[in-house]
């Protein structure tokens, strides 16, 4: 795995800007000797958003950019200038991928076409001048907001594959064989187990130039969903899959046994992939006559579509995407627009990528320019001001069409 590209879980540490303080700036000029406050507003700090991309398909590039940080705004000035914005920071990730607090585990939101764009972390909003605090018993008031704070949080990213159909079943079963005959793809083939060390993805033509997306992930072994053999690391990427297809060799001591072992090892991991729907291939089955097969179907598994294939003689191979098309089409499978995503938990976490620490960060407030606000203006302002949506941390986490609408 070290000379792999593919990443497809990591953490990083990100934070918004703070917002700008409010000027507390007295007018003064010749011939006006008492002007009044005419202190500027502080400039919003930066947001980090987040962008889907379909010309990515990999986190490689932030595994070496692990800080994301926008910047603050800037204070106000005099004759009520506006500070400037702080920079908003947008991180591109392939479509499919899911974030998490690193802390807790909660999922937070997830990116799953090309050009959407969420708001992760929201940007501290800038300080009032004074000249807002000017009423007519208040004429000179001598104090601003300081800027808001901004939000450092650290995340998990994780990448799912997004694939109409996934592959599923022990090593050796004839997987990539299969990807490799019915598509483009070129994954490595081999005859040893666990040949397939990272999910592939390849693109099937049907009829009338028509097509659906199959992926293919590291072999599943007995325990995978405990963490042995490669499996557990993979088995993320067909929980957006609309169908499994389970694959078992002909030559299997018990087919039933070995589909019982593989259904256990997906509900274990996740409960939610035993709704999905399946078909099951029974592959290496060009050495099978027709006597073989009608008896091999009496110790099959109910209740599942079976299709008996040879990859490599091309045998039921036009049946098996016949089968998985009009699986993929049917309305009663197609998959929900809102997914329930399940949080991070300790069996679907990766340690080396949890134990990771990041390097002290100062979130000290460096906005306390000018004079601080007692209890009493405090409290005055933040009724006015600050309990507005902000506090509601939903709202951090918006689908936005334009960066510039947030």
């Amino acid at each position: 795995m070290a000379e792999s590209n593919f990443i497809d879980y990591v953490k990083i540490l990100c934070r918004s800007g703070k917002g700008g303080r409010g000027s507390a700036h007295l007018h003064r000029a010749k011939y006006i000797p008492k002007g009044g406050p005419d202190g500027g507003d502080g400039g919003r700090g930066g947001h980090i958003f987040l962008k889907g991309n379909r010309n990515l398909w990999t986190l490689i590039h932030l595994k070496y950019t692990r800080h994301i940080f926008a910047t603050d705004g800037q204070a106000g000035g005099e004759s009520q200038m506006t500070g400037r914005d702080g920079e908003d920071r947008t991180i591109e990730v392939p479509c499919g991928t899911a974030v998490y607090d690193a802390d807790t585990g909660q999922f937070l939101c997830d990116v799953t076409e090309h050009g959407q764009i969420v708001r992760l972390l929201k940007g501290g909003r800038g300080g009032l001048g004074n000249t807002h605090f000017k009423t007519a018993t208040r004429q000179t008031p001598r104090f601003a907001q300081p800027g808001e704070p901004g939000i450092e949080k650290a995340v998990i990213m994780e990448l799912k594959l997004l694939a109409d159909v996934g592959l599923v079943g022990f090593p050796n079963a004839g997987k990539s064989t299969l990807l490799s005959v019915i598509s483009a793809a070129k994954p490595k083939i081999a005859n040893y187990p666990f040949t397939t060390l990272e999910p592939n993805l390849g693109i099937v033509s049907y009829r009338d130039q028509q097509s659906f997306v199959m992926a293919d992930i590291p072999g599943i072994i007995e325990g995978a969903s405990e963490g042995k053999g490669l499996g557990l690391r993979f088995l993320r990427h067909i929980e957006r899959n609309a169908v499994l297809l389970f694959m078992i060799p002909a030559d299997a001591d018990d087919i039933r046994h070995e589909y019982q072992v593989l259904c256990h090892e997906l509900e274990t991991f996740n409960p939610d992939l035993v709704e999905k729907p399946r078909v099951l291939a029974i592959t290496k089955c060009d050495m099978l006559d027709d006597e073989l097969i009608d008896e091999m179907r009496r110790d099959l598994p109910d209740g599942i579509d079976t299709v008996f294939i040879s990859s490599v003689a091309h045998m039921g191979l036009t049946e098996l995407k016949d089968l998985l098309w009009r699986t993929i089409n049917d309305e009663r499978n197609r998959i929900p627009a809102t997914l329930t995503q399940r949080d991070l938990d300790d069996k679907h976490r990766e340690k080396d990528e949890d134990d990771f620490i990041f390097a002290a960060t100062d979130m000290a407030d460096d906005n306390a320019g000018g004079k601080m606000l007692d209890e009493d203006q405090e409290k005055q302002w933040s009724d006015e001001y600050w309990e507005s949506d902000f506090e509601d941390e939903n709202k951090d986490f918006q689908v936005v069409s334009d960066p510039d609408e947030a």
